[in-house]
């Protein structure tokens, strides 16, 4: 899949999620920047990847995607939307050499060699026939990311499947691993590979002896799984020290996405800026499931980014090393008091918690040492106690001090506090002009 259409397949997922359908075809084509008929033509694509990646589609594909994604989530322990994932992983002549190549090796090591005979004797009529270059490329891919591995003893190389961590198990103990891995994928970030790896135990179980689904467990922000598919590109980039070019695309931005365009006599503005940035770090927002890029611009400085609204992403020129660590720990003196990553001034915060009734054990307490990172309990008596952070602005951490409710006095800043109290009178005027006769 080209990187352009996935770009677009992305956004159009996202806001299909989350908008469950309330959006008409050409209410959903504005909000993304692109025609109705691109809308078109990327539904149809869609429900092409899904009939090819999925073995229940013929009575799906009736439905309309939004229903279907809707249902399968609720329905299935499975992701819906990593099918995109498994479907833009390689080209077609790449996903079938490999193919070719793992299915010669599973009874048998072969040299690259034979597999380049293995090759040329099976690959379809219309397909470009592999050098010796492509097969030792496609070796070195596979070996790199542990699918294959070398036989011992000198050249020729012999290339076997490396699958002894499923081979060399029991049964209950591949139902053991499965177990954990369907854990993790579900409950810590990043979560795509882990998946992956579960679909990869799902066969090996169901070749064993198919076991029922013990669990069902869902991921907390079911549309944030595709901001995984940008996170491996900055990671390489941040330890390649290389720059990225992207086209942002801002939460205030009223557009998602810009189809590109390729035809000059039909060339629009887009509303997503053009950034050239050397990435520094990736921080993950728990409270609300986002992922951040934070890294140095020329003409801005330190810039940060939402990863949902980039687009078009490309690796350019590399710097020094030097160089990058001097943006690294200019980045780091920024974000030394950040709750999260906010670059503002500091700010010193002092909060009274209150114990809650009935004694031990004090949850309150316990949480605030918890979650309150740097900062530290000044005082204590047996009704409450108060706590003292320097933090870099305070909008970061209002969610945090809201969620305790009545459990939470603020008591500095000044301007804090009175904020505060504006809204809890706000949300107390919600329920005050109920009518009693109705």
């Amino acid at each position: 899949m080209a990187r352009e259409s996935f770009d677009k397949e992305i956004q159009f997922l996202r806001l299909l999620v989350l908008t469950s359908g309330a959006y008409s075809r050409q209410q959903f084509a504005e909000r993304l920047g692109i025609s109705v008929h691109t809308f078109d033509k990327t539904i149809k694509r869609l429900k092409d990847i899904i009939y090819t990646m999925s073995n229940e589609l013929p009575a799906h594909q009736e439905k309309e995607l939004t229903q279907m994604l809707r249902y399968s989530y609720y329905d299935s322990s499975d992701p819906m939307l990593l099918f995109l994932f498994r479907a833009k992983s390689l080209k077609e002549s790449e996903s079938m050499r490999l193919s070719l190549i793992l299915t010669a090796i599973q009874e048998q090591a072969l040299t690259a060699a034979e597999l380049i005979d293995v090759c040329n004797e099976q690959l379809p009529a219309d397909f470009p026939l592999p050098d010796e270059k492509t097969i030792r490329s496609d070796l070195k891919y596979l070996e790199e990311v542990g699918v294959i591995c070398k036989e011992p003893g000198g050249r020729p190389f012999r290339y076997r499947i490396h699958n002894e961590i499923v081979t060399s198990l029991t049964d209950e103990e591949l139902t053991d691993l499965y177990d954990f891995v369907d854990v993790m994928a579900n409950t810590q970030v990043p979560s795509v590979q882990g998946y992956l790896l579960r679909d990869n135990l799902k066969k090996a179980r169901k070749q064993a002896e198919p076991a029922a689904e013990l669990f069902l467990y869902k991921y907390p922000f079911y549309s944030r799984i595709l901001d995984e598919a940008h996170l491996y590109t900055l990671f390489r980039a941040i330890r390649h020290r290389r720059k990225l070019s992207f086209l942002y695309f801002s939460p205030k931005s009223g557009k998602r996405y810009t189809s590109q365009n390729t035809n000059p006599l039909f060339e629009k503005e887009s509303s997503g800026k053009q950034e050239l940035v050397l990435p520094l770090k990736v921080i993950y927002d728990h409270q609300y499931g986002r992922w951040y890029l934070l890294g140095n611009s020329n003409r801005l400085g330190i810039t940060k980014y939402r990863v949902e609204g980039l687009t078009q992403i490309e690796e350019k020129e590399s710097v020094s090393e030097d160089q990058f660590a001097r943006k690294c720990a200019e980045l780091e003196e920024k974000i030394q008091f950040s709750w999260l990553l906010d670059t503002g001034r500091p700010v010193k915060i002092k909060v009274r918690f209150y114990h809650p009734e009935g004694g031990e054990p004090n949850f309150i307490k316990h949480r605030v040492q918890q979650q309150g990172q740097w900062g530290t309990i000044t005082e204590e008596n047996e009704e409450s106690f108060v706590f003292e952070i320097i933090v870099n602005g305070t909008m970061e951490i209002r969610p945090w001090l809201r969620s305790f409710g009545s459990s939470c006095e603020v008591l500095e800043p000044a301007y804090l506090r009175r904020e505060f109290i504006a809204e809890w009178k706000e949300i107390q005027s919600y329920y005050e002009s109920i009518r009693e006769n109705l």
